[in-house]
């Protein structure tokens, strides 16, 4: 018997869930369907695009995730603290990326005078938009219906394209977090659709190590879809490593960087039964693969998350002076 998600997702349990969609039609979600001849490669981008804005716009923090042919998986992490800190109108402006909104939140946001109760009203909406915009339930459900809109109307059909539900399974260590966001990474790998992670495409692993997501095009795909109405943020970086010892916003995973990628390669070189893939044992270390001098990368990687939270300051300066 399936449960209440409520139930599945407990914030005082942990904040870390792997979360798995499967399609549910014969056609493939992406890549190459044999039966009916298509190819729907395509799709992987329409999927990668739409998480990293999404991740970007919730209190969703990504630390792994893998677009296959026929499902996706994600770890992620949930942070209410991030949207507890969030004002008013930035709420009603990130709800109103995704959703039009009722039409007193949008005279709101144009500037028009408004009065008593429908100041209340428009309080009201916003505590209730914080809550969604911290759950993984309204996060999926952005990212699965706008998917499967696009999907039908690609292959001119209706009907469902996802299964039920998606399944989402709580991580409650350290360990169980790692051993997890590795089989993510490991999925194109394990599927022998790629021979190393670093080559995995449409992976958190290989946009780890070599970051190629384009905003600009994201922006205005979703936009010409339909499925964004603007970006009032910037991108958000994937969850980052810390090493051994927790940040006081305790919202990185508590693991160094140069480990986790030695982890997934020596993990990766054990064939799993009933699995096709694995990394073949005459391929060198992966640090040694990606001809990293690590501290040299390791900086770079740095400073990538510092110009993020420049560029969250910044943001946040021209929103005060716009007011």
């Amino acid at each position: 018997m399936t449960r209440p998600r409520e139930q599945l997702v407990s914030l005082a349990d942990t904040p870390y869930y792997h979360v798995v969609s499967r399609c549910v039609r014969r056609t493939f979600l992406c890549g190459f369907d044999r039966h009916s001849g298509k190819s729907y490669e395509h799709r992987r981008q329409w999927i990668e695009e739409r998480i990293r804005i999404l991740a970007s716009i919730f209190a969703i923090d990504l630390c792994a995730y893998a677009v296959m042919s026929n499902h996706y998986h994600l770890v992620v992490r949930i942070s209410p603290d991030e949207s507890n800190s969030w004002s008013n109108d930035e709420v009603l402006q990130r709800w109103t990326s995704v959703f039009k909104g009722p039409s007193l939140v949008q005279r709101y946001l144009a500037g028009n005078e408004l009065h008593g109760a429908e100041l209340r009203a428009v309080g009201q909406a916003a505590d209730a938009y914080r809550e969604r915009l911290t759950s993984l339930s309204w996060f999926m459900k952005c990212l699965n219906e706008s998917i499967a809109k696009e999907a039908n109307r690609e292959d001119d059909c209706t009907g469902h394209f996802w299964e039920s539900r998606f399944k989402s399974q709580a991580l409650l260590t350290e360990e169980a977090l790692l051993s997890c966001m590795a089989y993510v990474d490991l999925n194109p790998v394990r599927a022998a659709i790629a021979d190393t992670p670093e080559t995995s495409d449409h992976t958190s692993i290989k946009e780890r190590v070599a970051p190629t997501f384009d905003l600009a095009t994201a922006i205005q795909s979703q936009t010409e879809q339909q499925f964004l109405y603007q970006f009032p943020v910037t991108l958000k970086p994937l969850a980052r490593f810390e090493g051994g010892e927790r940040e006081s916003n305790g919202r990185g995973i508590l693991f160094s960087l140069q480990d986790y990628l030695q982890l997934v390669d020596q993990t990766g070189r054990v064939l799993r039964p009933g699995k096709r893939g694995a990394i073949a044992e005459t391929e060198l270390p992966i640090l040694e693969r990606l001809g990293l001098d690590f501290d040299e990368w390791l900086s770079e990687a740095t400073e990538f998350e510092a110009r993020y939270q420049a560029n969250q300051r910044a943001h946040h300066r021209r929103r005060r002076t716009a007011a």
